[in-house]
């Protein structure tokens, strides 16, 4: 007997965002990311609920479900941009003449604040970068 789609729809959803979540931690470890960089990205969360995603997983809310879909694809417009890792990877942290950012680290603009529009205009900026 197989589950209602509604339970299939939600069983599909979370095993996706314990996926983003994984990737995310990685991509964290790479660009090698504070704590406190990791909570802002992710939109927040009190350290306790941070941890607990970090240890286990858990439930997301839309918010942090978009905002890992946009890190997702910065780092892969990144590894489209750059050919060796090193580069991609250190992309984040140098400081950056693109308009929006005049000089500051792409990290350091989308942890200023916080806000999820931050962390979308980085990812507009690369998209429009690779032609995408």
């Amino acid at each position: 007997m197989t589950a209602p789609p509604r339970e299939q729809e939600e069983e599909r959803r979370e095993h996706d965002a314990e996926a983003a979540l994984r990737a995310f931690f990685g991509i964290a470890a790479l660009w090698e990311l504070s704590t406190d960089e990791q909570i802002k990205l992710l939109g927040s969360p009190p350290r306790s609920t941070f941890f607990k995603w970090k240890k286990e997983g858990g439930a997301l809310s839309n918010d942090t479900v978009e905002r890992l879909s946009h890190i997702l694809n910065i780092h892969k417009c990144l590894q489209i941009l750059f050919t060796d890792d090193g580069a991609s990877d250190g992309w984040i942290r140098r400081p950056n003449q693109a308009p929006f950012l005049n000089g500051i680290s792409a990290i350091d603009y989308m942890t200023e604040t916080g806000h999820v529009a931050d962390v979308f205009k980085v990812r507009s900026y690369l998209d429009a970068q690779r032609g995408g």
